[in-house]
């Protein structure tokens, strides 16, 4: 097994987006970063744009749908690396039939939750072992206010007429995943938080967003990054702290 000098960080849904502004970042900071897409076209060619600037980032294929590119991912970084300091769980979808819970696409409910939900545990029990090895490992899970309970039970909030079902829900159960996988690692030196990146132009809300791809990854850095004597087991903006 390696003992790589660098930090060793895994971005999942890192081909474009906020993911692949969280991967360059990581690495401008001194990371070797696996760049994880699900299309290796996309994700060979997301890479090299990376390294083109001379940031040490390159594509593993992590297609969160299927566990065996999960399983061959963390036997490459096992490999090559012996050990995962940072999971970014970054990857996410919507579906254009997702809506209000009377009208809501069941199939399209179920396909929003396989990637964003069940895609994200998997990713996650399969690098787990790898993050044991860290001498401070980190897992970010980016959630989205949209999962709040707290913030979707006030009619005053801002984005209270958001009502759909399936992301909403999805990045809900995502928080949960977050605070029972913190308490359960509490022991390990792991840190385990979610973060809310806030309302990004990206492809996934047709770039309506009011942030920049900048200030969408602000959160999942600074807590990639967190410090040993950090929060774990919250969920947070670049800013501030959350409600559940």
């Amino acid at each position: 097994m390696s003992n790589h000098e660098k930090r060793i960080a895994l971005v999942t849904g890192a081909n474009k987006g906020i993911g692949n502004e969280v991967a360059r970042e990581l690495a401008r900071r001194g990371l070797a970063v696996l760049l994880g897409a699900r299309d290796a076209v996309l994700g060979e060619a997301a890479a090299a744009a990376l390294q083109s600037q001379g940031l040490d980032v390159r594509f593993i294929e992590v297609d969160l749908c299927r566990p065996t590119t999960l399983i061959a991912a963390a036997e490459h970084i096992d490999a090559e690396f012996g050990r995962l300091d940072v999971l970014v769980n970054n990857a996410g979808i919507s579906d254009a039939r997702d809506a209000a819970p009377s009208e809501a696409n069941i199939e399209a409910v179920r396909r929003i939750f396989d990637t964003n939900f069940f895609g994200t545990l998997a990713v996650t029990q399969a690098m787990l072992p790898l993050l044991r090895r860290s001498s401070g490992g980190r897992i970010v899970n980016v959630s989205s206010g949209l999962g709040s309970l707290a913030k979707n039970s006030d009619p005053q909030w801002e984005y209270a007429a958001y009502r759909l079902l399936g992301y909403s829900a999805s990045k809900a159960a995502l928080n949960m995943l977050t605070i029972q996988l913190a308490a359960e690692l509490q022991e390990t030196g792991i840190k385990v938080n979610a973060v809310n990146p806030g309302f990004t132009a990206t492809d996934l809300n047709q770039h309506r967003g009011t942030q920049t791809l900048a200030e969408g990854a602000a959160a999942a850095l600074q807590y990639a990054l967190i410090d040993n004597d950090g929060a774990s087991g919250g969920f947070f903006s670049s800013d501030a702290a959350h409600a559940w």
